[in-house]
């Protein structure tokens, strides 16, 4: 019998784990099924809206597509795709749930990051690539932050968004060596070189070839791994710079230095990695397909792992899970623990506020009507003075907000069409929501207020404002979108009173679509892929 399709009222979200440019990654709880009972899982929900404007659908959809090939060729290394599902507005990818978080929070954690970590969580991370280079796979983008430890601390590799599917004709040595002449390159052929010679990845861990001529290969990743593996003995990457492209020259010159923290087989197997040419370094050369990396497990620096390769996943690691600490753990906790039992299902805007904290547009409470509590604009006429007089001498801003008080000011992007731009945004009594270039210190303009005014926010840093004409899309890189969200309502309750009951709207509706088919779709060829608002999953 056909397994039914999920959708987001299938389960309960009770936390926030992360979020990227246009996606964020939830905790969730399955409601109960024939199946499964309550299991927490991590659900990536991306927007369809800012992966056009960013034009990222085609990293969607290779993620799904690399996240579906490790699902049918499992490895306890990666985390697992359990479903994938849509509504109108987004995307929902469901996946295991690495509870004990981020390698980089247990990296931090000097005193328990011993030589014996270092080793197995090196050879863990080593296992992790012959395995995906063996299914074609380059994962361009390993780091730290991508590396999660499950509750058995062991590994799981994720973030496959910046990845490489080589061509199924080439091997891993053979692909970034023979591009077809462009005659006769199929379309898919030339849309994979122009993913190949794409820089992507991050700086710390970027390849020299990926800045130099941007091939992306499997050696590449290796790079990647020799550099995790300083930074796990070290504390520190070993390429390290004010800014990037500080970083980037001292990668193109092979310039880092070993500290006392590192033994002599540490070095050689380091040294014998970060080689400028990709061919020349340790494993790039070996027969992955038939030995794995054999050349790079026989280093004497492995020398104690000789026996324990093929058994390494069911070897219990050399730390415990109590010394991890797991921010988005201990956050989530008490939303864990109680959510469940009086939440509803789904992420209309309802759960998503309630994830993040706020009270916006929640159930007016009736019994409060006549209560006066102290708001942001309950402010003595001789406070008002003196917090204006303070505000003439010493904001440059003020001569822009028509002697209105300032209550909340901070640069956001503003976002229209394809460009963002960085405004002054100035929140102040009226009330007006004033933005301005504060490079050239000119008013641009301003959010209108009124008792339909919405503000929406998507996650820490996305949010949108509603107006009766026009919707604001506007990100807060500091991570206070929340902040924005919450002191605009109040303002605007305390003007107008409380919110008008909005019709529903396709965020609450019960008529989202919910697509759990296995089968991706082709993108089209214009330099401008878009989703559609059916993706056939």
């Amino acid at each position: 019998m056909a397994e039914l399709k999920k959708c987001a009222n299938d389960f309960i979200f009770t936390g926030f784990l992360g979020e990227g440019s246009f996606s964020t990654v939830y905790l969730a709880k399955e409601v109960q099924s024939s199946r499964v009972n309550n299991r927490e899982v991590a659900i990536k929900v991306c927007e369809k809206q800012l992966i056009r404007r960013e034009k990222k659908s085609s990293a969607i959809l290779r993620e799904k597509k690399c996240l579906h090939t490790l699902t049918t060729n499992p490895s306890k290394l990666f985390i697992q795709l359990l479903c994938t599902f849509q509504d109108n507005d987004r995307l929902f990818f469901v996946m295991n749930y690495a509870k004990n978080g981020e390698l980089l929070s247990l990296i931090n954690q000097r005193d328990v990051f011993d030589e014996n970590c270092c080793r197995f969580y090196a050879a863990e991370i080593l296992l992790a690539l012959e395995h995906l280079h063996k299914l074609g796979i380059v994962h361009r983008d390993l780091k730290p932050e991508n590396i999660l430890l499950n509750e058995e601390m062991h590994i799981q590799v994720t973030d496959f968004g910046s990845a490489l599917i080589m061509r199924d004709n080439e091997s891993a040595e053979q692909q970034p060596q023979r591009p077809l002449p462009e005659s006769q390159a199929s379309v898919d052929d030339q849309n994979n070189r122009r993913r190949r010679n794409s820089f992507v990845g991050t700086a710390h861990y970027v390849s020299p070839e990926m800045l130099n001529n941007k091939i992306s290969t499997p050696s590449s990743d290796l790079w990647a791994f020799a550099c995790i593996l300083y930074q796990m003995i070290s504390g520190s990457t070993p390429f390290r710079a004010p800014n990037e492209y500080l970083i980037f020259q001292k990668i193109i010159n092979l310039e880092f230095e070993y500290t006392d923290d590192f033994s002599d087989a540490s070095k050689s197997l380091i040294t014998s990695i970060l080689q400028k040419n990709a061919c020349n370094r340790l494993g790039a050369n070996d027969d992955i397909q038939r030995d794995g990396y054999l050349s790079i497990k026989s280093h004497p620096y492995f020398a104690p792992l000789a026996n324990k390769w093929a058994k390494l996943e069911e070897t219990t690691p050399p730390v415990s899970a109590s010394v991890v600490v797991n921010k988005s753990a201990a956050r989530n906790e008490n939303h864990s623990s109680s959510a469940t039992e009086n939440v509803e299902p789904g992420l209309a805007e309802k759960q998503i506020t309630r994830i993040m904290g706020l009270a916006l547009h929640e159930d007016f409470d009736r019994t409060t009507i006549n209560a006066k509590p102290v708001g942001i604009l309950d402010i003595s006429t001789q406070e008002m003075h003196k917090r204006l007089e303070t505000q003439r001498k010493s904001n440059e801003f003020h001569q822009f907000v028509d002697e209105n008080l300032i209550l909340k000011q901070g640069y956001i992007e503003k976002k229209k069409g394809l460009f963002a731009r960085k405004r002054m945004f100035l929140l102040t009594t009226g009330p007006h929501l004033y933005y301005v270039d504060a490079a050239n210190m000119v008013l641009k303009g301003q959010v209108p207020f009124s008792k339909d005014m919405r503000p929406e926010a998507k996650n820490f840093k996305n949010f949108f404002i509603h107006t009766p004409n026009r919707s604001y899309i506007l990100e807060d890189t500091s991570g206070n979108a929340p902040d924005w969200c919450k002191i605009v309502e109040e303002v605007r309750e305390a003007t107008y009173g409380p919110p008008s009951q909005p019709d529903e709207s396709p965020t609450n509706t019960s008529s989202r679509l919910c697509n759990s088919n296995v089968s991706l779709p082709h993108l089209n060829n214009s330099s401008h892929p878009s989703i559609p608002h059916t993706i056939r999953y």
